[in-house]
């Protein structure tokens, strides 16, 4: 196992959690961990433990004090040797530090289930004198209510024990130990070394609902076979972690991190959800459900989308079973219609809309890795009714082959400004009134890719024909979406075609009826919205009309429970589309209130936009100037910590949002840019992501849902999935796909200004930008030279 030494200004990412490979993890009650090794405030400058149980305690914490004669060491930055991390897996973490003069200590945290956490504590004496050293486990609990840690007693043991919230955290310490007297409640073990001499001791913490309760399973937990554990934990890595060497050691911890991370949201199945499934952050704050069935959860914890599955599946390179297990979860919620649920959670958690189509480019994706016939032929049936799903006329309202959105949720970029009601400076647009270029390119690909695993598993070609025709009219439908000035794609309204820039057509205060004798060359759809500081708002009645008189021409009444809420007051768009509007009436707005009619805008952009080049729609010709004048554009994407969201903000206070550069989307257009053969923009893409996820698991020690595209900064959550190394797109951008131990596909050369070393399951690959060397674990080695795609095994 790689032996790592990372101290507290390098990448760290210090979470533990249960490990869903390893036991049954409890999705209501999971208590999830963070290791202290030393930071500037108080509360984290020892090494420790820290946790709220799910804020069930304000903060709960377990810290070493080691003391030798006079002299009382706790903070570790004021250590001989500060701590560096040497080892850690999702559940399993080993730090190396030396608190007092030639005293190497070896601490080692582990979380063996969901309700406790062990340590084990290995001293050595490195003098030539015979030493008299003291090691406290203290523990300092701030609960919402019960009662703080205190050292009691249980069955003649000492422990310590806490209570807060309905449950009771208890320490358990093996060797006998005291209570200490110090400022905080600890156990005490006394201990001579001699020269060379090493002494190594365990504890545990255990929270259940009583405190007897709670001593049985930290007393097991601390009883456990801690080598052998470990082995397991080590072994189980081999087979599904890959081991990067880049030549920037940032880079590896990064890469390693992420890994570990991802493994660490799993939790085991239900029977709501047959497989392994994730949530979406796993925190020190997560992991209770006061309701008891999770039903309650956060969107972070109430299930995934296609889109997170897609991310994380790329992420776990090593794991490809995870893939087909999430693909089985989604399938598992499929209706007789075929739709397929666009969010299952294991709490039976639903998203209630029509997952976003990414199934089958995932299945095929799997496929290719893992070459398993038998999966394909399984799925093969349920993937071919959901893609026809999406064509039903609750997706596809007006019949002409091209579905629409149904929910802004569905599309994986919430806050486009285009369509959502959070901010005031969106629009609030219905989104399914529109042709949206990344839905038809999602479905495009799953076409194509339903049509190569029907192929593969001998399926009659008739069978796929329609598939494959539907597939022309979504790209007959993208080629319209192409904005030529611009060399991007574009939304188009559903009935007209047609992209439309926003204009304000008419407004008043208060009730009443208005002519603004607007006339359109062609016909619009319009915008009603609503400008009110009342919360308490009621919804008006509106009514447009193409004529003065209502006796010609079209007339749409917009009723009161069409208006959704929005920031700043309510919003709807118009069924109909008008040609003229020579009539507006209101009531039921206050007379503070503000009615503005406009026509719709659609020319927004976005990074969804670019998808089709995911999907490989456009020509050569289109994608090249799609790349170079958008991607590859400073003013447009090309930013120095990746891709954001929008090119251009719509209002300053939109930084957050047009800045924020979201993973999973890069990962997407990273891959589009890999099959135009863009593999040095690829690079140079993956790079600017790794330098924001570097940049803050050094000064933060996290990673974050999105990152600034300008200074790199942290936004949103905290240690999110979407803010994970992409470890998938630096693996395709340096052109290796692992299919086996003894089976590789290389393509291309090694564009990264390193050599690159990956180990996996006794297999190394190392590939310079001239050659690529190839050991397999028989010892067998094959150099490989040619850039052409080839298959390299054993």
């Amino acid at each position: 196992m790689r032996d790592w030494s990372l101290s507290f200004g390098d990448p760290l990412y210090l979470s533990l959690a249960a490990d869903a490979r390893l036991c049954k993890t409890d999705y209501v009650n999971d208590h999830i961990w963070e290791v202290g090794i030393g930071a500037t405030d108080t509360e984290r400058s020892a090494i420790s433990l820290n946790t709220t149980f799910g804020l069930r305690a304000r903060s709960m914490r377990i810290f070493l004090r080691f003391t030798e004669n006079n002299l009382i060491v706790t903070d570790a930055n004021a250590f001989i040797t500060r701590p560096s991390v040497r080892r850690f897996y999702p559940n399993f973490l080993t730090l190396d530090f030396v608190p007092i003069e030639s005293l190497h200590v070896t601490t080692e945290f582990w979380v063996p289930e969901s309700h406790a956490v062990a340590g084990r504590v290995i001293l050595t004496n490195k003098s030539n004198a015979i030493r008299q050293i003291k090691l406290e486990v203290c523990a300092a609990l701030a609960p919402l209510d019960g009662q703080s840690i205190i050292p009691t007693q249980q069955q003649l043991v000492n422990i310590l024990a806490g209570q807060t919230s309905g449950i009771a955290p208890v320490i358990f310490m093996t060797g006998g130990p005291n209570h200490g007297n110090g400022p905080h409640a600890s156990l005490l073990l006394e201990m001579e070394l001699g020269p060379g001499a090493t002494r190594q001791l365990t504890f545990a913490e255990a929270a259940l609902t009583t405190v007897a309760e709670s001593f049985e399973l930290a007393r097991h937990s601390a009883a456990r076979l801690w080598d052998a554990e470990r082995t397991h934990i080590e072994l189980l890595e081999i087979g599904q972690v890959l081991d990067i060497h880049t030549g920037d050691p940032n880079w590896d911890a990064a890469l390693a991190f992420s890994q570990k991370a991802a493994h660490g949201l799993f939790f085991s199945g239900s029977e709501h959800l047959p497989k392994p499934s994730f949530v979406n952050a796993r925190q020190i704050d997560n992991g209770f459900s006061r309701k008891g069935d999770g039903t309650d959860y956060a969107p972070a914890w109430n299930g995934q989308t296609p889109l997170d599955a897609y991310y994380i599946s790329s992420i776990l390179h090593g794991a490809p079973q995870v893939t087909k297990n999430l693909i089985l979860n989604f399938l598992s919620t499929q209706k007789e219609d075929g739709e397929v649920d666009s969010k299952p959670g294991l709490a039976a958690q639903r998203g209630k809309i029509t997952a976003a189509p990414f199934l089958a480019s995932l299945a095929w994706k799997y496929y290719q890795t893992t070459l398993d016939d038998a999966f394909l032929v399984e799925v093969f049936p349920k993937l071919i009714k959901f893609f026809w799903s999406w064509f039903s006329s609750a997706h596809d309202r007006n019949h002409d082959g091209l579905p629409e959105w149904n929910h802004i949720l569905q599309t994986g970029f919430d806050d486009n400004p285009l369509f959502d009601v959070w901010h005031p400076w969106s629009q609030g647009l219905d989104i399914s009134f529109v042709h949206s270029p990344s839905l038809e390119a999602m479905l495009y690909r799953e076409a194509k890719s339903i049509t190569k695993i029907a192929k593969k598993i001998g399926r009659p070609e008739e069978e796929t024909l329609l598939v494959q025709s539907q597939a022309e009219t979504l790209k007959a439908s993208l080629i319209t979406s192409w904005n030529a000035n611009q060399s991007f794609y574009s939304y188009r309204d559903r009935e007209t075609g047609l992209v439309t820039s926003g204009k304000v057509i008419t407004k008043k205060k208060g009730d009443g009826t208005l002519r603004p004798k607007a006339v359109f060359e062609s016909g619009m759809r319009l915008l009603i919205e609503i400008q009110t500081k009342n919360p308490a708002a009621k919804r008006p009645e509106v009514e447009i009309s193409e004529y003065f008189t209502r006796s010609k021409g079209e007339v749409e009444t917009i009723l009161s429970h069409q208006f959704q809420w929005r920031a700043g007051g309510l919003v709807a768009t118009t069924q109909k589309i008008f040609t003229r509007v020579g009539r507006v009436s209101v009531t039921g707005l206050d007379e503070k209130d503000k009615i503005i009619v406009k026509v719709i805008d659609t020319t927004g952009e976005d990074i969804t936009l670019a998808l089709p080049l995911w999907a490989a729609v456009p020509a050569t010709q289109q994608a090249h100037a799609l790349i170079g004048r958008n991607v590859l554009m400073a003013d447009r994407f090309d930013r120095p910590f990746g891709l954001p969201s929008l090119p251009v903000s719509p209002d300053p206070e939109a930084d957050a949002v047009s800045m924020s550069v979201a993973l999973p989307w890069n990962q997407l257009i990273g891959e589009g840019l890999l099959a135009y053969g863009f593999r040095a923009e690829a690079t140079r893409l993956t790079a600017h992501l790794m330098n924001a996820v570097i940049q803050n698991l050094k000064q933060n020690h996290s990673f974050y849902q999105r990152y600034h595209a300008e200074t790199g900064a942290g936004i949103g959550e905290r240690n999110s999935l979407h803010g994970f190394a992409p470890v998938g797109l630096f693996m395709q951008t340096l052109g290796v796909t692992i299919l086996s131990a003894t089976k590789i596909k290389l393509e291309g050369k090694n564009l990264f200004p390193w050599v690159v070393t990956i180990k996996y399951k006794g297999l190394t690959i190392v590939r310079d930008s001239e050659q690529t060397i190839v050991t397999f674990p028989n010892k067998e080695s094959v150099i490989v030279k040619d850039e052409q795609p080839c298959i390299v095994e054993m």
